[in-house]
């Protein structure tokens, strides 16, 4: 096992790779930018490094001074948490090269599942299910046109370096082929250095189910149900809940081993999800792999009774998973409050916490890295904190959250808790059936 760990992150996910290796008895590094000296991941680690100015990319983007942080604190493993360079596999090999080990998945591994068309293409050739489209990147307009007629309208080019949204164009009929095309170059080129583009059928009234999976260093996968992330802005979730109200028993068991067939054709190692979309009559498509955890991952840690980080710890240092296919018995859901204004576009709203109480109970659990006099800096993610409530039913957890988020107080900043208190009185979201474009069309006048 290892004995010193360190953590490439920060904020809330820093510090809740902190707690699990102090149960386990492994000590701990944090890094930290200058914008994040007063974090609280930096104070409950046993050793903390500056590694730079606020902005990522010269700190936590920045490899060479993460790699010297872990060489000067003599770390043996590093945990890149989720975002900033948990899914670079650049990072992930130079770990390899120094001796250092990478929690999370091999460089071979992450470049399977980071370019979007190889990734579709190693699914399919697994006998994963995967939505009808071209069999690799565009080499044209041309071609893509035609792919399209085959296909039926309405389509989508995608980037294939992309995410959150960016160099995606729907395309409802021909006409339209072009000026998407070029805007989704353009787009993806810019945000991504890399405009390659890649054609797809367009999934109607979809359902975001994604699988968690976790496989160890002996060829073993399992997965852990699923969890629905529908509720999203931009392609931004936030809101998850498990297990989905849509899915059933056998599409459960059918989207499970699809995971698990998914995950063993890239021999994966560690914990990670395999995303799907699900159509209006219930079909599954393959949609990408995130080789990392999840945001949302503490909701499946609340109805398996599973500490997801220290199984990726105990999986890197070699030991096989303790695992196993599991059917939820419980139900969970998860808000992220985020330092945003959601009756002004979600405009961010950074600055100072002046008074701040978070909610406690029974089956609620708070993940956040934030306290009465933090400063929230303006450089990164706004997500501030998490809220995840458990319980015996769909109902129940929706009435807790409620309960819970009216307890929440965050003053000196706007936050995301009034759209999350609306919602969970909206009749279309108490009724469960919703699709990925539900908050296009939600009021969010008077927040």
């Amino acid at each position: 096992m290892f004995k010193k760990i360190l953590i490439a992150n920060r904020g809330e996910i820093a510090l809740r790779v902190i707690r699990t290796c102090r149960e386990m008895g492994i000590q701990t590094v944090a890094v930290y930018s200058t914008a994040d000296r007063e974090s609280l991941h930096v104070r409950f680690a046993d050793e903390a490094v500056c590694i730079g100015p606020p902005a990522s990319r010269q700190s936590y983007l920045n490899i060479p001074n993460i790699i010297s942080a872990a060489e000067i604190t003599n770390a043996d493993a590093i945990h890149p948490g989720y975002g900033f360079l948990s899914e670079n596999a650049e990072f992930s090999r130079i770990c390899a090269d120094y001796g250092i080990k990478f929690i999370g998945a091999t460089a071979e591994q992450i470049n399977f599942m980071g370019d979007k068309a190889t990734a579709k293409a190693t699914m399919r050739a697994a006998g994963v299910p995967v939505i009808p489209g071209s069999e690799g990147l565009l080499d044209s307009v041309e071609q893509g046109k035609e792919l399209a007629k085959g296909i039926g309208y309405p389509v989508i080019v995608k980037a294939t370096a992309g995410g959150g949204g960016r160099g995606m164009r729907i395309i409802k009929e021909e006409s339209e082929f072009q000026k998407a095309w070029d805007d989704a170059k353009m787009e993806s080129g810019a945000a991504f250095g890399n405009d390659g583009l890649y054609l797809e059928k367009f999934v109607e009234e979809p359902r975001h189910i994604e699988i968690q999976v976790v496989g160890d260093q002996y060829g073993k996968v399992c997965h852990l149900s699923e969890r629905d992330c529908s509720i999203q802005r931009r392609h931004q979730k936030l809101v998850e809940e498990t297990p989905s109200p849509v899915v059933t028993p056998e599409l459960r068991e059918r989207m499970g081993q699809a995971a698990i067939k998914g995950a063993s054709a890239i021999n994966y190692e560690g914990a990670g999800t395999i995303e799907f979309l699900v159509d209006k009559y219930g079909e599954f498509y393959f949609m990408e792999m995130n080789t990392r955890i999840q945001v949302e991952h503490p909701i499946t840690e609340e109805v398996t009774n599973f500490d997801l980080i220290k199984e990726q710890i105990k999986v890197a240092a070699g030991e096989p998973i303790s695992g196993q296919n599991y059917t939820p018995q419980r139900y969970a859901m998860e808000c992220r409050i985020n330092a945003e204004d959601p009756a002004n576009g979600f405009r961010p709203s950074p600055g100072k916490i002046t008074q701040l109480h978070f909610p406690g109970g029974h089956g609620v659990r708070i993940d956040s890295h934030v306290y009465a006099g933090y400063t929230i800096p303006p450089n990164y993610d706004s997500m501030i904190a998490k809220i995840i409530v458990s319980g015996q039913s769909r109902e129940e957890v929706m009435t807790r959250m409620k309960r819970a988020l009216q307890e929440c107080v965050i003053e000196g900043i706007k936050t995301t808790i009034p759209f999350h208190i609306r919602l969970m009185d909206d009749p279309g979201f108490k009724s469960g059936i919703f699709t990925t474009k539900y908050l296009e069309s939600f009021d969010f006048g008077g927040l």
